[in-house]
């Protein structure tokens, strides 16, 4: 029998069908339910064959734990050594190498430290920071975001330099980073699952959370030929990333979709958010997956931080039929529509 674990947070409805579509599939010969966890030994056997994280990345413990499951052989969804690694400044600064388009990006350093830098500490930093040159690059608007996080959480949009340092000011010891405003003419949130099935999702991230207006069903939200290089970008950055869960979104704007988010390992699949259709997809498509990961031949331990930080990478890449495409991708008709010293200011009062 085959053990799948559930970590979760507060969410109910997306592991609750997990766990019911696990068992019903498994038919006792594989078996899900949630993780429960405490004091963990360095020798402890694997209890479990595979884990579905969705909160590690909020609890410290929690990851350290996935990374000693994993290095026992305990198939982790997503590699947490990976996730520790990622940021979101490091995905954009990939994603053109790639060939997807992103918005301009700079990354900020941090308005306050933690207890313990001094000036000294940060003799490397520029001072006072070139802040007309880097509004120069990105224009207005612009978001002020953190490089790693999720959730639009700390996330402002900005109009003007005072704006700008006014929200700055306010960020404390997040690293943050400044990216140009796509002004979209539409937008998509895209579920990838096992770095090849693909969902677009029309999304207004305007409308308020749990509003039930942010989603729209509607398979012929984008162009033909704009969903297939959608589809394209996201498996090329989710392969690249190696994420086997994750979420795309794009801003679209003049037929350019760009990148904008897609760091979301853990993404958002409620009911009440997501809408019946789409959490019904993502609950199958996972479950899907799991089945898949555990029906491969496990590869030989390799105790070395590059293996269990970039396994080898799945094979993705072969193009399925148009037929294949069409029954598993759906393309959703959008509505009308530092503590001790601070980056200083050019021409403006440090403080």
């Amino acid at each position: 029998m085959k053990k799948v674990g559930i970590l979760v947070g507060r969410e109910k409805t997306f592991p609750e069908a997990l766990i019911r579509n696990i068992n019903e599939r498994g038919q006792g010969e594989v078996t899900a339910d949630y993780i429960k966890l405490g004091g963990i030994r360095h020798d402890a056997p694997p209890r479990y064959d595979l884990i579905i994280d969705r909160i590690s990345h909020e609890v410290p413990f929690y990851r350290a734990t996935l990374k000693r499951m994993a290095l026992e052989g305990t198939i982790i969804i997503n590699n947490p050594f990976w996730w520790s690694a990622d940021d979101k400044f490091f995905n954009y600064s990939l994603a053109p190498k790639l060939g997807v388009a992103v918005p301009k990006t700079v990354l900020l350093p941090q308005k306050d430290y933690i207890s313990g830098i001094s000036s000294e500490s940060l003799r490397n930093l520029e001072f006072p920071l070139d802040w007309q040159g880097i509004v120069d690059y990105v224009g207005f608007p612009s978001f002020l975001k953190p490089f790693d996080g999720g959730g639009w959480k700390n996330v402002s949009k900005v109009n003007s330099l005072e704006e700008l340092w006014k929200e700055y000011d306010q960020t404390g010891t997040l690293c943050m980073t400044l990216q140009e405003g796509i002004d979209f003419d539409q937008f998509v949130r895209c579920y990838c699952v096992g770095q090849e099935q693909v969902m677009i999702m029309a999304y207004d991230p305007r409308k308020a959370y749990l509003s039930g207006e942010q989603y729209i069903h509607n398979p012929d939200y984008l162009a033909p030929e704009l969903a297939d290089r959608v589809r394209r970008d996201v498996r090329t950055l989710c392969t690249a990333l190696g994420y086997d869960l994750n979420t795309v979104e794009f801003a679209i704007k003049d037929g350019i979709p760009y990148a904008i988010d897609f760091m979301n390992p853990a993404p958002d699949a409620e009911l009440a958010s997501v809408g019946e259709f789409y959490h019904n997809w993502i609950s199958n498509a996972v479950t899907e997956l799991v089945f898949k990961r555990l029906s491969e031949a496990p590869e030989a331990s390799r105790y070395r931080w590059d293996a269990l930080l970039s396994p080898a990478p799945n094979k993705t890449f072969a193009v399925a039929s148009q037929a294949e495409q069409q029954a598993r991708t759906i393309q959703p008709n959008a509505p009308a529509t530092g503590a001790p010293r601070s980056p200083g200011r050019k021409g403006s009062k440090n403080t």
